[in-house]
């Protein structure tokens, strides 16, 4: 059975903290995969500066492209909204009885779990793997038998940050793969 952690996230825009983060987790033993899930809409979020879901998801394959380890998700697009992680973990097992499953999030989800809908199914059933987040180092469930806390380097790096990077008209190359900042340049999204 493969084992396969799934990274959920808007991705506006995927950077390299979410692809050094999604590597740190492909080096646990309990991983064979990290699927990027590409999230139309968060519940607790405002969708508002969000881009197209079919641009955020080209994004993401561009970027995971090179690693047949890692691969973009497109599940919830296909999933009523707005999206909840207990729903769209009953559809994966369904559609792929042959794969173990389980969840990557930072701390600072893990502090606000207890908010998402059927979180006590979600943390009885599936293993969570957390890395840390600014502020949120010592989220409450960190001891629960589900959860393992995986030494990731703590980036503090946000695509809100490279939003507005961009609207003010700095430069962002860095922050992002080259086929990811070729896609945004030549589309000029977040330009003000």
């Amino acid at each position: 059975m493969k084992r396969t952690a799934l990274f959920f996230g808007s991705f506006n825009p995927i950077h390299v903290g979410h692809l050094i983060i999604a590597n740190c987790m492909l080096q646990q033993e309990s991983v064979d995969e990290v699927w990027l899930v590409v999230s139309p809409q968060n519940p607790l979020k405002e969708r508002a500066s969000l881009l197209a879901d079919h641009h955020r998801l080209a994004m993401v394959r561009r970027a995971v492209d090179d690693n047949y380890r890692l691969r973009a998700c497109d599940i919830e697009m296909h999933l009523p909204l707005p999206s909840y992680t207990v729903v769209t973990l009953a559809a994966l097992a369904e559609k792929y009885p042959d794969r173990e499953f389980c969840l990557v999030m930072g701390s600072d989800n893990l502090a606000s779990l207890h908010r998402w809908r059927n979180y006590e199914y979600i943390l009885q059933n599936y293993r969570i793997l957390v890395y840390p987040r600014p502020g949120s180092e010592h989220a409450p469930l960190r001891d629960h038998p589900s959860v393992t806390m995986v030494d990731v380097p703590m980036i503090d790096i946000s695509s809100s940050y490279i939003r507005q990077q961009i609207a003010a008209r700095r430069d962002v190359r860095y922050l992002l793969t080259e086929p990811v900042y070729q896609y945004l340049t030549e589309m000029h999204f977040y330009e003000i």
